[in-house]
C-alpha cells in the first residue's frame, strides 16, 4: 500500500482512470504492430525509395552521417550544427550493413517512422481507448507532414516517436522508462528536451490551481518532478563533447546567429508564434479536425450501453496542453526557419484530442475521420495556396526529378562546364553520392536567384559556363496572402522570404540563352548557357559585316 502511494506521488494524473493498470500490449502484439506498421510505410513509399537526398538531407544530414561512418561523431566534411548524433548513427550502422545507398536510407528512416507510429498508437491507447488510437494513428500517419518526413533522412520524426514512448511511458506513470526515452529523444534532437521540461514545470505549477486539483491533479513533490530534468543531463555531455571538440557549444557561428541571435526580435516573434499557431491546429487541412473537434463540444457525449462515452482525463490533456504551450513558444523564440516538421511532437497530440472529442460526442465520427482522411490525403497531392516548404509534402518529390532530368541534362550537355548555382543544386552538383550525378560539377555558388544576386553574378560571368536555376521558394500562382505588402514585407524582413526571377529574366540579366526549362506543380528548374563578351562582341562583328 505504501509503494502504491508513492507511485502514485511521483506522476500528478488523474486518479479516475488508472493509466497504470490498463492492458498494455504484450510483446507480441507490439511486434506484430510494429511489423505492420513498417510494412505500410515501405510500401506506400515505394514509388520513393530510390530518389535522390533532398535539401537538409543533401545539406547537412547525409554528410553528417557519412562523417560518422568514417569514425567521427562531429562533421567535418559540412560545418556542424551540434545536432546529437543518435539518429545520424542509426544511418551509419544501417550503411555498415547494408550499403550506402538512397534506398537503404529511406528504408531505415522508415522504421522509425514505424516506431514512431507504434509509439504514438500506445500513447493514444493509454489515454483514450483502441478505437480512438486507431482513428488518430491513421490520420498522423497519412498527415502530409508525417507521411513527406517519413523517409527523409532528417531527425524531428524520429525525436517525436521517442517523445510519444516516452509520453505513453509518463501516462503510465513508469518513471525511470519516461526518463530513458526523453532522454533518448534529446539525443535525437536537441529540441525534444522542451518535453520534460515542460512536464517538470507542469508537476510544480498544475496543482496550484484549484480547478486543477478537482480533476484529481495530486500535488507531486519537488524532488520528483526534479527527476524530469535527468534527461538533459546526456544532452548536456554531448553539448560539452562538441564544445570540447570544437570551441562552440550550439553548432558553427553562422548556424548560431541565424537560429538564435537573428531571431530575438519582439514583432519577429509574435509572427512566428502565428505561424507555428497555424502549423499546430490548420496547416495542410488540419483545420478540418480542429473544427469539427470545437463544434463537437457543443453537444453532449455520446451514451453506450456501459453509460457517457469516457474522455481522455483532463489532467492529460492539460499535459499535453503543457508540451503544446513550451513547444509553441519556445520554437517562435529559436530557430530562423519556422518549418513545420519541427511541430511533429506536438501536431499527433492535437490529432489524438480532436479525434477523441469528435468520437465522444459526434453520431457521425466515422464520417469526419473520412472525411479529415481524404483532406490529408489530398493535401499529400495538392500543393496550398498559400507559401509552404516543399517537404511538407509531396512536392519534394517534384523538386527532385525536376532537378535530377535537368542534371543529366547538364551532364550529357555540358559535362565540362563550371556551373552557376545555388545551395542546394550546388551540393547536389560537387556530391555523386547524392544522387544526382556522376561526377562531380565545378561550382560557382549564388545565394538565390533573385535580381541582386544574379546582377552580382552577371558582372563575374567569365567565371562561369552555365547556370543552373530553379525556384528556391515554392510561389502558388494565385496566393491568398500577395495582396498584403506588409505581410510580404515581413516575410521578406524576418523570415528570408524571397521572389527567385523567372527563367527567361534570368537569362536576359545573365546575358544567355535559355537552352532548358521545365515547369511542375509550382516548381521550376531551368538552365542557361552564358554568353561571354568576347563572343557577344564577335557575333556582333559578323553581324554588322
Amino acid at each position: 500500500m505504501a509503494r502504491s502511494s508513492s507511485i502514485h506521488e511521483l506522476l500528478p494524473l488523474a486518479q479516475s482512470t488508472d493509466l497504470a493498470t490498463n492492458e498494455q500490449l504484450g510483446p507480441v502484439r507490439t511486434a506484430a504492430l510494429f511489423a505492420l506498421f513498417a510494412a505500410l510505410l515501405v510500401a506506400s513509399h515505394a514509388p520513393l525509395l530510390r530518389l535522390p537526398y533532398f535539401w537538409d538531407e543533401a545539406g547537412y544530414y547525409i554528410p553528417a552521417a557519412r562523417d560518422l561512418l568514417s569514425g567521427s561523431l562531429i562533421p567535418y566534411s559540412t560545418p556542424s550544427n551540434a545536432h546529437p548524433p543518435l539518429v545520424l548513427g542509426w544511418l551509419a550502422l544501417n550503411w555498415k550493413i547494408f550499403g550506402c545507398r538512397p534506398i537503404v536510407t529511406r528504408c531505415a528512416m522508415l522504421l522509425l517512422a514505424a516506431f514512431a507510429l507504434l509509439g504514438f498508437f500506445r500513447l493514444a491507447r493509454s489515454g483514450a481507448n483502441t478505437t480512438v488510437a486507431a482513428a488518430s494513428t491513421l490520420l498522423t500517419a497519412i498527415y502530409p507532414v508525417f507521411f513527406a518526413q517519413s523517409s527523409l533522412a532528417q531527425v524531428d520524426l524520429p525525436a517525436a516517436g521517442l517523445i510519444f514512448w516516452g509520453l505513453d511511458s509518463y501516462m503510465r506513470r513508469l518513471r525511470r522508462p519516461a526518463i530513458v526515452w526523453f532522454a533518448l529523444a534529446a539525443l535525437a534532437k536537441e529540441t525534444a528536451i522542451l518535453v520534460p521540461l515542460a512536464l517538470f514545470a507542469w508537476e510544480l505549477l498544475g496543482p496550484r490551481f484549484p480547478r486543477m486539483r478537482s480533476f484529481g491533479v495530486a500535488k507531486t513533490s519537488t524532488r520528483s518532478a526534479l527527476l524530469l530534468l535527468i534527461p538533459a543531463i546526456p544532452l548536456a555531455l554531448w553539448y560539452g563533447y562538441h564544445y570540447a571538440r570544437t570551441g562552440f557549444v550550439f553548432g558553427n557561428p553562422e548556424f548560431f546567429r541565424y537560429n538564435v541571435q537573428g531571431t530575438m526580435r519582439p514583432l519577429r516573434i509574435f509572427l512566428a508564434l502565428l505561424l507555428r499557431t497555424w502549423q499546430t491546429f490548420g496547416y495542410l487541412n488540419l483545420y478540418l479536425l480542429t473544427l469539427a473537434c470545437i463544434l463537437a463540444m457543443r453537444n453532449p457525449p455520446l451514451e453506450d450501453e456501459a453509460g457517457p462515452r469516457k474522455r481522455i482525463d483532463v489532467s492529460v490533456q492539460v499535459s499535453f496542453l503543457a508540451v503544446t504551450v513550451v513547444y509553441l513558444l519556445a520554437l517562435s523564440v529559436l530557430g530562423g526557419a519556422v518549418l513545420a516538421r519541427y511541430m511533429l511532437p506536438v501536431v499527433p497530440l492535437v490529432i489524438l484530442v480532436c479525434v477523441s472529442t469528435v468520437w465522444r460526442r459526434l453520431r457521425l465520427w466515422k464520417l469526419i475521420i473520412a472525411i479529415v482522411t481524404l483532406a490529408f490525403v489530398a493535401g499529400l497531392f495538392i500543393n496550398p495556396p498559400y507559401g509552404f516548404s516543399p517537404e511538407d509534402n509531396l512536392a519534394y518529390c517534384d523538386y527532385i526529378r525536376l532537378h535530377q532530368q535537368a542534371e543529366t541534362f547538364l551532364e550529357q550537355k555540358y559535362s565540362k562546364a563550371r556551373v552557376l548555382t545555388a545551395w542546394p543544386a550546388s551540393d547536389e552538383l560537387t556530391h555523386p553520392y547524392l544522387g544526382y550525378v556522376e561526377k562531380p560539377f565545378q561550382v560557382v555558388r549564388t545565394e538565390d536567384f533573385t535580381a541582386e544576386q544574379l546582377l552580382s553574378a552577371a558582372d563575374a560571368r567569365a567565371q562561369f559556363d552555365v547556370a543552373l536555376a530553379f525556384s528556391t521558394k515554392y510561389q502558388p500562382l494565385h496566393s491568398l496572402f500577395d495582396r498584403w505588402r506588409l505581410w510580404q514585407r515581413w516575410k521578406s524582413e524576418y523570415f528570408g522570404y524571397h521572389r527567385d526571377l523567372t527563367p527567361a529574366a534570368a537569362a536576359s540579366v545573365l546575358g544567355g540563352n535559355l537552352v532548358y526549362v521545365k515547369y511542375y506543380h509550382g516548381q521550376w528548374v531551368a538552365i542557361i548557357e552564358v554568353v561571354k563578351i568576347e563572343e557577344a562582341r564577335l557575333s556582333s562583328h559578323t553581324a554588322s559585316r
